[in-house]
Parts: structure tokens; sequence; C-alpha cells
């Protein structure tokens, strides 16, 4: 995937978790008006998610995951990292467009190579306005299914490296054991 260029700058991945749920082809969780967030199929799509940024951030990018907490009395906004990946519910009162608006603006401040994921038109708009890069939750959606694919898709077989005690030697001092052995013979 062309993600994995190396850059000097650091990245962030914003994703807008509850918008990708909705709109991400691979995730297509439709809430009904009865529903609550507690669904089976629901927490399974987002764990499917958070398992997904998992993977598609990798090493390349420090990633945060912010779903709407606005309507909760109990969320605080605090943070749980999982595999690496921040999961934030914003705080009661608050939406996640606003907490994810704060951070793409932070990072972009900080020199932080930002990418938001979502498909809110009002938030890629705005963050649009600070620099940032987007991807819509479709587009992020595309991406990881071809990434899993390459994945499948990549089954070279891999010869075993044969690890030795001389290949961790830097070659000056395995030079010197080398002519200590030889010489030790005569």
């Amino acid at each position: 995937m062309a993600r994995k260029e190396t850059a000097s700058r650091p990245k962030l991945l914003i994703v807008d978790g509850y918008n990708v749920l909705r709109s991400g082809s691979r995730y297509r969780w439709q809430p009904r008006a009865d529903e609550d967030y507690t669904d089976d199929f629901f927490n399974a799509a987002r764990d499917r998610l958070i398992n997904d940024v998992v993977n598609y951030a990798g090493g390349d990018y420090k990633a945060v995951i912010v779903f709407d907490g606005a309507k909760n009395a109990f969320s605080d906004g605090e943070a749980e990292t999982v595999g690496g990946v921040r999961i934030v519910f914003s705080p009661a009162g608050q939406s996640a467009d606003k907490v994810i608006e704060k951070l793409a603006h932070d990072a972009r401040e900080r020199q932080v190579e930002t990418l938001v994921v979502t498909s809110d038109a009002t938030i890629q708009d705005t963050t649009f306005g600070f620099g940032v890069d987007r991807m819509s939750a479709d587009g992020f959606s595309r991406e990881v299914g071809m990434y899993y694919e390459e994945a499948r898709l990549d089954e070279t077989p891999k010869v075993a490296q044969k690890n030795t005690v001389a290949s961790r030697i830097d070659p000056v001092t395995l030079a010197k054991l080398k002519a200590l052995r030889d010489g030790a013979g005569r």
C-alpha cells in the first residue's frame, strides 16, 4: 500500500468511529431507533474496526479512534489503548466531531502529518481547512480490504534464514576469530 512510505515527520491517523461503522462497506452497521450500542452485531463491527485500524496503522501511524459519547452521562473522555491504538469516547455533552477537529488541529500545530478518516462532510471541510488529509469511510474500507488481500496473496514460500553466531559478529572480529582458529591447528 502507498502508506508504507517512510517519512521523517510523525504521522497520526484519526478515525471517526461511528461514522466509519455506518458508512464503511466493511462494517455496514445501521442503527435503528430501538437498537442500542450493546448490540452483538455492533460490537463485532466495532471490534473489526479496531483490529483494522491496528493493522492499518502498523508502525507508520500513531492512531486514535474517536467514538461519540456525547449522550452518555458517564462518558468522561478518557482514552483506552488497544493494540497501540487509542480508543476515545467523547465526554458527555461533547460530540466526537469536536474531539476529532481538536485532535487534527493540535496535530497540525505540532507539524504532525495527519489523516482523518470520516465521511462526515463538516469534519472533512474543517480538517481540510487545517491542511489535514482526509479519507472517506468507504475509501478506508477499500484500503483495508486491499491490505488483507495483499497479505493473503503473499504466500511466497520463504526460506528459513540460517542464524549463526558468525552471522551476528562484526566482520573484523570474525576475521580475527577465524585467524585464531586457523592458526591454532598448526
